[in-house]
């Protein structure tokens, strides 16, 4: 059996590779899919730790937290496909459409 401080760590570093692609990258589609691997870290830290309590309010958030962020993509691929058509960019800096 593989102890739960693995999954910890592998949750820990996905974390962080998805933390430093949201900070660092300035195309709109690989901070989303940064996001993506921050959501998913965390939902293996949710079915690890589950799995560890024999309770499976873990699995049934994680399975939650699935279903809002395939919502929030959808959403958000609408945005950018808009935002394409309109500015021809998905840089970060040189979008400016909130800007009054």
């Amino acid at each position: 059996m593989i102890p739960l401080s693995w999954y910890v760590a592998l949750g820990a570093s996905l974390f962080v590779i998805g933390a430093t692609g949201v900070l660092l990258r300035r195309n709109v589609l690989v901070v989303l899919m940064s996001l993506e691997l921050m959501l998913n870290s965390v939902n293996i830290n949710f079915v690890a730790f589950s799995r560890f309590l024999d309770d499976l309010g873990g699995q049934i958030f994680a399975i939650f937290v699935i279903t809002v962020t395939a919502c929030e993509v959808a959403v958000a691929l609408a945005i950018l496909v808009t935002v394409l058509r309109n500015r021809a960019t998905l840089e970060v800096d040189e979008i400016a459409i909130m800007k009054g």
